[in-house]
């Protein structure tokens, strides 16, 4: 620092022009001029740098004053000299100018537009499929399950020996109803069923496996599944939300299932509702023939157009509530035609109103009565009837019923298995899960497919 003999301040030599402006008046260095409550000080100079001095504000390209000197270039005052309200001083902060606004480049441009465009696109995508609208969705295209191994056309021949049967009339018309992420298909025909003379809607799945060259050759066995409920205008086993068809290739995979053909037929020729009319998948007495449409259209569509097995060692049955009634009773009833069923939540007994003045018949479809006859007769084909109940169904008497059924009936060649599923409701999201817990196993180790 710099001082004159006499005592007085002096600043230090700078070159002409270079010295900073007069220091203000004593007692008002660094004391902003009167700002109102809230506001920013405002600069004692308008807001306008000093003459030939640096501009208020940030410090320009440099950094901060060198030490030792105040922002006008100044000697900074020892510590015995006043600091001349230096905290008033340090708080001192002249306006900031704004930026302006960075304009965003094109590129940034195009691809929030492109971004935009595909969202968008996407989301119309998602909306023309959901409501079926090409190309937006293959639901409707024809689907084909292969062709018969020889040739084109049915009637290839076989050894007589062959445990396998070759489509004998590939001519319905399958179109897709969804298409599973391994690319398998649950397609619907219309079948006119010759013998029962009833017209309804059959979906039907085969697996990953139909198609592979390494089973050209083979029959599969096939598995056709009943709904509960009205079972009309569609069979709920046709819907991928419920899984059946993911669920048998992977438990095929794991080692515990057959690769099944699913046929889903509807149950019921029209609604039950309002008046809970049902049909018990049988042939009442004026009415459309159920039975006979299960037992026999349904496999002859099946037998017809795909590869199947010969014997009865490859058709079961499988089916909730009413449909696992059904299931049971069709086993029982044809033994020679069919060996194993899943009944999950079943009926025992036929209940159906439609069977008012018709007893003889409907104790020709009663399964407790059927049992009977079977266990009695010499000779009999060997059935498997695998039982799952929930201990939580909505009808109390389902699991007694059902584990009576098993007690009384399970000798000669009846063969049982019953899982209780713990905490079990009466529905299908329920019997799902639990068929690879023990049923598709019990009856897949007496079946067979695929086979040549």
């Amino acid at each position: 620092m710099s001082y004159s003999p006499d005592g007085q301040y002096q600043p230090p030599y700078r070159p002409e022009g270079q010295n900073p402006p007069p220091r203000p008046p004593y007692g008002q260095q660094g004391r902003p001029p009167y700002a109102p409550q809230g506001g920013r000080p405002q600069s004692p100079y308008g807001q306008q740098p000093p003459q030939g001095g640096q501009p208020y504000g940030r410090p320009q390209q440099g950094g901060r004053p060198p030490y030792g000197q105040d922002q006008y270039g100044y000697e900074a005052p020892t510590q015995q000299q006043p600091r001349f309200e230096q905290q008033q001083y340090d708080r001192y902060e002249p306006p900031y100018e704004e930026e302006p606004p960075r304009r965003k480049s094109k590129a940034k441009k195009w691809i929030t537009a492109g971004v935009t465009v595909l969202a968008l696109a996407g989301i119309g995508a998602g909306v023309m499929a959901y409501f079926e609208i090409p190309p937006f969705t293959d639901k409707g295209d024809s689907v084909s399950f292969g062709k018969p191994a020889g040739g084109e056309g049915g009637g290839a021949k076989q050894a007589p020996n062959s445990k396998m049967s070759m489509p004998t009339n590939p001519t319905a018309q399958f179109k897709n109803a969804s298409t599973l992420p391994d690319g398998t298909h649950v397609a619907v025909t219309e079948l006119d069923g010759k013998k029962s003379g009833f017209k309804g809607k059959v979906w039907v799945w085969a697996p990953k496996e139909y198609n592979d060259p390494k089973f050209a050759k083979s029959g599969f066995p096939v598995m056709i599944a009943l709904p509960g409920g009205a079972g009309y205008p569609i069979n709920y086993w046709m819907g991928t939300d419920l899984k059946l068809q993911s669920s048998i290739s992977k438990w095929y995979s794991e080692g515990k299932s057959k690769p099944f053909i699913l046929a889903m037929p509807v149950l019921n020729p029209q609604p039950d509702e309002p008046k809970a009319i049902y049909w018990d998948g049988s042939d009442i007495p004026g009415q459309p023939k159920m039975g006979t449409w299960l037992t026999d259209d349904v496999p002859d569509l099946m037998r017809e157009n795909f590869r199947t097995v010969k014997s009865r060692d490859g058709w079961a049955f499988m089916g909730s509530s009413t449909g696992g009634f059904s299931s049971l009773k069709a086993v029982l009833k044809y033994p020679e035609k069919f060996k194993a069923a899943i009944c999950s939540g079943p009926d025992i007994v036929p209940d159906s109103p439609l069977w008012v003045g018709h007893d003889k018949e409907k104790a020709e479809n009663n399964p407790e009565l059927l049992a009977k006859q079977l266990i009695d007769k010499k000779g009999a084909p060997d059935v498997y009837l695998a039982f799952q109940v929930g201990d939580n169904e909505s009808n109390k008497k389902t699991l007694p019923d059902v584990q009576k059924f098993v007690s009384t009936y399970t000798k000669g060649p009846i063969h049982t298995s019953l899982r209780v599923i713990p905490g079990g409701q009466h529905n299908a999201k329920t019997y799902v899960p639990n068929m690879g817990e023990g049923p598709i196993e019990f009856i897949s180790k007496v079946m067979e497919g695929p086979v040549e």
